[in-house]
């Protein structure tokens, strides 16, 4: 369920600036891995904010639309397939947050991570397992990573239109795989990931 309980305690405690920070495109075969920083007044609501999973692209795009309206700041961080393959996936999952974190135009005084692991920072943090399923600003850094890498992804099928970037947004689905199989891997494929055995459907 998705609350302001994990940002109510740092407003408790003094702290005004919070920023929920998530990531997407860990698991693609192809693209950037893409993250999110977004930091909310305390007087926020905002009805239908949810794990960018959860939310058909329609729904995504307009509560995009809402998040940029509402938020104080929001940064983003873009790592590419290079760096991928330069520094593993992990390490460039750490790198996007970093940036996105960066990008901010108000530094925040407490960072709240998706997942179980983060790389550290000058700013206490506290990392959430499925935070994006959890925490209210995790949430909307999930819609926000997730629509700016689809868009990338929809410009990537414009200039490498065998693949179907368009519809998978890089993962490793049959139509995906066949299309590498048939063209070989084009400029945005992560040279570092192994096929994959299996299908994958889109997820993180």
């Amino acid at each position: 369920m998705i609350t302001l309980g994990y940002e109510m305690e740092q407003w408790i405690a003094g702290k005004r600036f919070i920023a929920g920070v998530d990531e997407a495109g860990r698991g693609p075969l192809a693209g950037p891995v893409v993250a999110a920083a977004v930091i909310f007044p305390d007087n926020i609501r905002i009805d239908g904010i949810n794990d960018s999973k959860k939310l058909s692209a329609k729904k995504r795009e307009g509560m995009f639309e809402v998040i940029k309206e509402k938020a104080l700041s929001i940064g983003i961080g873009i790592i590419d397939h290079t760096v991928i393959d330069k520094v593993n996936i992990l390490n460039a999952t750490f790198r996007s947050m970093h940036t996105a974190i960066g990008n901010l135009s108000q530094v925040p005084e407490h960072l709240l991570i998706d997942g179980p692991h983060f790389a550290g920072a000058n700013i206490p943090y506290t990392t959430i397992v499925d935070g994006d399923a959890k925490c209210f600003s995790i949430a909307a850094a999930s819609i926000i990573a997730k629509v700016t890498r689809d868009r990338l992804m929809n410009e990537y099928d414009q200039q490498y239109p065998y693949y179907g970037f368009a519809k998978h947004k890089g993962y490793g689905t049959k139509e995906h795989l066949e299309a590498i199989k048939k063209h070989g891997p084009c400029e945005i494929h992560r040279r570092s990931f192994r096929m994959p055995t299996k299908l994958v459907m889109e997820n993180d």
